[in-house]
């Protein structure tokens, strides 16, 4: 059986996530451990006894589920799982560095660094209230799409987060942004609501934050992983580090192809996803999209226990 091991993006925080892995198992402790040195405060701290709010801070969220992540990785490596074992490793979002650190590309304390750098610099790359996100749910990406560029009129509307076949997340300026909800509702869309983020990620006004990434990535030691990285805006597996690190760059900017990416690995042979890390967002967009793919979920003692039964 082929798998691919996923990472979560942002929105799958919570308070306490991985405090029970880091006390069940040493080697996931550790990870929180150098997460704390590499930013010189303890983050886990906040993790597992903060106040959500904090912890929903972009620059806070983005190192925080990455190393909740990597803590249930280092779990299931406890009890004879490798990074190896997968064909493929894939993140949303930031969830890709997640995946990265995982394949040993990234060092876990580089991982962190970068993403509280990118977190502050996608929340500082547009003045609070100018921009917005919105998912759309019922309309195909191609729809998503037209609606995105007809409710532009001169702003920035794009298409973000192809997220699965029936879930599109658009974002942009505020005021396009908000149109688009409305030009959704009266093209059929189940659902269309604004979403609580702090500012409009995967689209072009994104830019300062692409270039602050780019200039963070130039100074980092980037390794060929260990197993295929499938690109968030590529979709399709990449292996050579100069080309990740650009594509984490245009990333930024870029729209996160998460269900041509599942799509992609499920035609590649893959019939098992395991989600690794908080929540279990990824494993309900795959099952959707991947409908005879199994998935598994891997947050919580109990669930790394379960890995060999």
């Amino acid at each position: 059986m082929s798998r691919a091991f996923v990472f979560p993006g942002q929105g799958a925080q919570t308070i306490g996530m991985g405090k029970a892995l880091a006390e069940a198992y040493p080697a996931a402790r550790a990870v929180f451990d150098e997460v704390d040195a590499a930013l010189g405060e303890k983050l886990s701290s906040l993790i597992w006894d903060g106040d959500i709010a904090d912890l929903t801070l972009t620059a806070n969220a983005q190192p925080a589920l990455m190393a909740t992540s990597l803590a249930a990785l280092r779990a299931l490596e406890a009890e004879g799982v490798a990074v190896t074992d997968a064909a493929f490793v894939a993140g949303h979002s930031l969830g890709e560095y997640s995946a990265l650190a995982a394949a040993g590309a990234l060092e876990i304390g580089d991982a962190a660094r970068l993403l509280r750098i990118r977190g502050r610099a996608m929340q500082e790359a547009v003045p609070v209230g100018l921009g917005a996100m919105a998912a759309l749910l019922g309309l195909d990406f191609a729809t998503a799409s037209e609606v995105a560029d007809e409710a532009a009129q001169g702003e920035i509307c794009q298409a973000a987060n192809d997220n699965d076949p029936a879930q599109v997340v658009v974002s942009g300026h505020k005021g396009a942004v908000e149109r688009a909800v409305e030009i959704a509702k009266a093209r059929g869309a189940k659902r269309a609501l604004m979403l609580p983020v702090s500012a409009p990620f995967h689209c072009a006004l994104m830019q300062p934050a692409a270039e602050a990434m780019q200039a963070a990535l130039a100074d980092v030691t980037l390794r060929a992983p260990l197993v295929p990285l499938v690109a968030n805006v590529r979709a399709e597996a990449v292996s050579d580090p100069d080309m990740i690190r650009a594509l984490l760059v245009e990333q930024v900017t870029g729209s996160v192809r998460w269900r041509e990416s599942v799509a992609w690995m499920a035609g590649q042979g893959v019939s098992e996803f395991w989600e690794i890390g908080a929540g279990k967002a990824l494993s309900g967009m795959i099952k959707r999209i991947a409908r005879e793919s199994a998935t598994r979920n891997f947050g919580t003692p109990e669930d790394v226990a379960a890995v060999n039964a």
